[in-house]
């Protein structure tokens, strides 16, 4: 059986989706969103609208103009949701940067002394610096013309990392430095294992949405742990194994270190209009079901 298939024009694509059930209120208009977006990425968006995978017919009613308003849906999430890993990474860049400073100097990142794991240290530090000496960053540039032969000051250095490297960085740092449980009371948790655990999975989100990739439905594979003592308002009323696979948790994550950094940030607000605005989707295939918003974090 051959695994690859021929392509298909988009008649044939529309023809295709027809003959499995698939309405179309307007072809023409379906038309030209397959020629903007691709059949094969929209699958994930009416995947679940089947009745049976195998043969890939669609349940009754199941409409393609349905599907649109889902991805368009996915990507204004997709919008507010970077803007709040934005948010979180410039905070825990800047609290990396001043706290460990303050008590070992401008180039502690240096320092095997501090972390937990000297072989990850020097892979993080390596890549830190072989990024350092490609980017075109105006004042990374500058220092590499002024300095060819010395280290960058941490605050230099770190404008160029990644949020996975950060979040990798304080996680690899020694549990009893005293300066990164006060990086995590800042953050508003208590247990430093909390944080590396939502650190690594808003991480995992940031990849799949720097990706164009799809959040609606998708089940998390780095999934942050459940806080037993979280310092500020968290979910109270108990989350189901379907929720714990969704994106509702690592949102939630997301929402409370927002909040923690912030009490004025519009992250949440911005959600639950976007929710209210499009009442026909289907969130709770995104883990935002059992009462979710009378949970304290979400009110």
């Amino acid at each position: 059986m051959a695994v690859n298939k021929d392509s298909r024009t988009i008649d044939e694509q529309i023809t295709l989706l027809k003959s499995r059930g698939m309405l179309m209120k307007d072809e023409q208009k379906a038309a030209f969103c397959l020629g903007h977006i691709s059949y094969f990425r929209l699958k994930g968006y009416w995947w679940d609208m089947q009745t049976d995978r195998i043969n890939h017919t669609f349940a009754p009613n199941s409409c393609f103009e349905d599907v649109i308003d889902r991805y368009n849906f996915d990507r204004q999430l997709r919008l507010i949701l970077f803007d709040a890993i934005e948010f979180i990474e410039i905070a825990l860049r800047t609290k990396l940067i001043y706290h460990l400073s303050q008590a070992y100097g401008g180039l502690w990142y240096l320092d095997g002394e501090l972390v937990i794991d000297k072989a990850k240290h020097h892979d993080y530090l390596a890549d830190l610096q072989n990024e350092f000496a490609r980017t075109g960053e105006g004042f990374a540039k500058e220092f590499r013309q002024k300095h060819p032969t010395e280290n960058p000051d941490v605050w230099l250095l770190f404008e160029i990392a990644s949020f996975g490297t950060l979040s990798k960085i304080y996680s690899n740092l020694k549990p009893q430095l005293p300066e990164k449980a006060l990086i995590t009371h800042e953050l508003g948790l208590n247990s430093i294992n909390d944080l590396s655990s939502w650190l690594a999975a808003i991480s995992y989100l940031r990849n799949v949405i720097a990706h164009h990739s799809r959040v609606f439905g998708r089940d998390i594979l780095k999934r942050p742990v459940l806080p037993r003592s979280p310092r500020n308002q968290w979910l109270q009323f108990g989350i189901t194994p379907v929720q714990e696979k969704k994106p509702f948790v690592v949102i939630s994550t997301m929402v409370y270190l927002c909040n923690a950094i912030n009490q004025d940030n519009e992250i949440k607000n911005k959600l639950v209009a976007l929710f209210h605005s499009h009442p026909d989707i289907p969130i709770y295939k995104m883990g935002f079901f059992n009462n979710w918003e009378t949970e304290p974090l979400w009110k």
